[in-house]
């Protein structure tokens, strides 16, 4: 990730990292930084138990399943959402 290892993340670095922290991917500094942005931040908490609940919901999906148009639409997608959160 980057050296600002001790300053918060925001709600668009964690939007960033949260397949990563979902799938146990960050490393330590990262993963307490992560911890620590939703641990203050309501919108990142009910952001985190919904892609949990999709997560749930859904199962996996293999990545090979995905077109790259679907992959590219959801990626923007994502990307307006969190751009308003921020």
């Amino acid at each position: 990730m980057s050296p600002r290892t001790n300053q918060m993340l925001t709600c668009r670095e964690m939007v960033e990292l949260v397949s990563d922290y979902l799938e146990g991917r960050l490393d330590d500094p990262d993963r307490e930084r992560f911890e620590e942005h939703v641990a203050e931040c309501d919108a990142c908490t009910l952001y985190i138990e919904q892609m949990r609940m999709t997560i749930a919901a859904l199962g996996h999906i293999p990545t090979e399943t995905v077109s790259a148009e679907a992959e590219r639409e959801l990626l923007d997608a994502f990307r307006d959402w969190s751009s308003t959160r921020s």
